[in-house]
């Protein structure tokens, strides 16, 4: 079972992604994680091994343990939207920068799919019941649905029901830009044994950030 990224596609020229979608990296994240996926595939060919690579959307939230436990992320530093929009309204920063504007998009900046951690565990038990020898299977994991970086804001701003200050700063060296449309851009979804296109969604980004740590 390997951990890839949906950063193998780069900068796609359609949607929606699935896992027959082109693969053209932009930055060494999504070089190295495509390298690994090509790799597997010529080992599962030679020597009758079964593989799956799940090919992660952008990860968020933390897990519930049903007894007051959650479980979550904790780095420092700290680069991923959801949780530094939460430390902007809780007064850890003194305000959250968005990288990039002027994109292709409804709000102009940049849009992502979301998956919940929960949902990211599950797959990966729904996947080890799909290997078989000799194959090497990809499937994409993502919530289906995209949500721009003001629209997660503005989600933070219900949930923490408090104000915190956002600046624009320019886009991230080599960060792949959103096709037009990019709200409508779905993934194939978690995978199952019956058909690698189910998929169950999950709520929006306002629940996410709720069970986020």
């Amino acid at each position: 079972m390997f951990s890839s990224t949906a950063a193998v596609y780069g900068e796609p020229a359609e949607l929606p992604l699935v896992e027959t979608s082109p693969t053209n990296p932009v930055n060494t994240y999504g070089d190295t994680k495509l390298a690994v996926d090509r790799a597997i595939t010529t080992y599962t060919r030679a020597f009758e091994f079964g593989a799956i690579s799940l090919r992660y959307f952008n990860v968020a939230g933390a897990h519930d343990c049903g007894d007051g436990t959650m479980i979550g992320e904790h780095h420092i530093p700290e680069t991923h939207l959801i949780p530094l929009a939460l430390d902007a309204a809780l007064g850890r920063i003194d305000k959250l920068s968005l990288f990039g504007e002027g994109c292709p998009t409804t709000d102009g900046t940049c849009v992502c799919d979301y998956i919940h951690v929960t949902d990211l565990a599950r797959a990966h038990l729904l996947a080890l019941a799909a290997v078989h020898p000799g194959e090497h299977k990809i499937y994409n994991l993502g919530n289906g649905f995209g949500f721009s970086n003001l629209q997660v804001v503005q989600a933070i701003r219900e949930v923490a029901a408090l104000p915190f200050e956002v600046t624009s700063a320019p886009r991230r060296t080599r960060q792949p830009l959103p096709p037009p449309n990019a709200h409508n851009a779905h993934s194939a979804g978690h995978p199952k044994t019956r058909h690698p296109r189910e998929r169950r969604r999950r709520p929006a980004i306002p629940p996410i950030a709720s069970l986020t740590t």
